[in-house]
């Protein structure tokens, strides 16, 4: 049995955890390597590709700084939090606001740290991409349209800096790019749709209290057509593998997304049509491994 104070310890880390939402540190990890592997550096040979040092700097880069983003975000969003996350906010309290701004600078600075071993570019990339996480938090977030782009970009950003890294400009990568900018896009209005109640009780100036929920369903419902152009283009226009299959699954799940969605009412509801998305989400992290399902053992050697 666990003491007093090692129970206090564990729900101490757990509280950290659930703040820096670890399981989503370790998913975009899993995605910049997959991704470097299958779309960005496809000549390269396995091996050189997974034990790259410049690569594991920049992926360790990533997370401390989206870490250190999603502290900073927890911190200037504690009360709004505590109306629309009671139980989450309640965990996360555990771990006091000191504690948490301290945790904050160390993550950052190890960020740069990382960064530095690769090149000053990189270290100035990882710099603005933190400030820029900064920014959003403290002024963007409140600002209606503005706030949802600069939030899907800064998400995207990690796997730009992958992509500047291997200096891959093809094509491809662009339409990917693009339907997963769709998707968090479409992810960040629900979540305003969601966290109305706390956002108009601390004057967030977001699209739903702005131009209602109708309005931002029909935002929504524009953004799920426009996901269907890069779905066309890479299923019929580029070597995609199996990947094709995730595709037709993701278009089926955007249409019983959009059937849900004209019918939901409550905070219960949107929070389904999140998961439907935070699913499409992930679900395409590990679908990049059927682009090509003989790579690992044409790569190995």
């Amino acid at each position: 049995m666990l003491s007093r104070k090692n129970k206090l310890i564990l729900f101490k880390f757990l509280s950290l955890f659930s703040v820096v939402r670890g399981y989503n540190l370790l998913v975009i990890a899993l995605a910049q390597y997959l991704a470097s592997i299958y779309i960005l550096a496809p000549d390269w040979r396995l091996r050189d590709v997974i034990l790259d040092g410049n690569l594991f700097a920049i992926v360790v880069a990533s997370a401390l700084a989206i870490a250190g983003g999603y502290i900073i975000n927890n911190f200037y969003d504690a009360e709004k939090d505590l109306i629309n996350r009671p139980k989450k906010t309640m965990l996360d309290r555990l771990v006091s606001q000191n504690t948490k701004l301290t945790a904050y600078f160390v993550l950052n600075f190890l960020s740069v740290v990382f960064a530095s071993y690769v090149s000053f570019r990189a270290v100035v990339f990882f710099s603005a991409y933190i400030f820029g996480i900064w920014f959003y938090s403290h002024k963007l977030k409140k600002i209606p349209f503005i706030g949802n782009l600069v939030s899907a970009l800064l998400a995207i950003t990690p796997f730009f800096a992958v992509f500047i890294y291997y200096k891959n400009f093809a094509t491809v990568i662009f339409v990917h790019a693009t339907f997963l900018f769709l998707l968090i896009s479409m992810r960040e209005l629900i979540k305003d749709l969601e966290n109305i109640k706390g956002d108009l009780t601390h004057n967030y100036r977001t699209i739903p209290i702005l131009f209602g929920e109708r309005v931002s369903k029909v935002f929504l419902t524009g953004l799920t057509v426009l996901t269907l152009v890069p779905v066309y283009l890479l299923t019929n226009h580029f070597p995609i593998g199996y990947m094709y299959f995730y595709f037709y699954a993701s278009v089926i799940l955007l249409l019983v997304f959009l059937l849900l969605l004209w019918r939901s009412k409550g905070r219960k509801h949107y929070l389904l049509l999140h998961n439907i998305l935070k699913l499409i989400i992930v679900a395409g992290v590990f679908s990049i491994l059927l682009i090509d399902v003989d790579l690992v053992l044409n790569r190995i050697l």
